[in-house]
C-alpha cells in the first residue's frame, strides 16, 4: 500500500492533460480513540464490493478524471497507514468535496474498526 503508487496511476490516465489538481488523504490508526481511551491496535476489516461501488459514484461527478482508494485490513498498530484516497480533477470546487465525500462515506459503509 503506498499512495505514490496512486498518485503515478493517476498521472498515467489517459485523461490526466485535464487535471488541475490531485487531492490525497492519508488515514492512520490514532493512539486515542474519539473519547481520549487509549488504543494499542486497530483492527480493521473491508467491504470491498461497497468501496468498488463508492468509487464508480465518485467519478462518475462532474471534473473528475479518477478517484482511487485503498484499505489495509487487518490488525494495525498505532501510526500504520490504514486507508489512502487520491481525487484527481479539473478545479478546486469539484475536487475538494469529491475527496471529502469519498473518505466519508469509505469510512461510514466500508471500514468497520474494532479499537484494542
Amino acid at each position: 500500500m503506498a499512495l505514490m503508487d496512486l498518485i503515478a496511476q493517476v498521472k498515467a490516465h489517459p485523461e490526466y492533460h485535464r487535471v488541475g489538481m490531485i487531492l490525497c488523504h492519508n488515514g492512520v490508526a490514532r493512539g486515542t480513540s474519539r473519547d481520549g481511551a487509549p488504543v494499542t491496535r486497530l483492527e480493521v476489516t473491508a467491504d470491498r464490493a461497497r468501496l468498488g461501488e463508492i468509487l464508480a459514484e465518485m467519478k462518475a461527478r462532474p471534473g473528475i478524471i479518477e478517484v482511487l482508494a485503498e484499505v489495509r485490513e487487518g490488525t494495525l498498530q498505532v501510526g500504520d497507514d490504514v486507508m489512502f484516497v487520491v481525487v484527481a480533477g479539473d478545479f478546486r470546487e469539484n475536487v475538494f468535496p469529491v475527496l471529502m465525500d469519498t473518505v466519508n462515506a469509505v469510512k461510514r459503509d466500508v471500514t468497520r474498526k474494532r479499537e484494542r
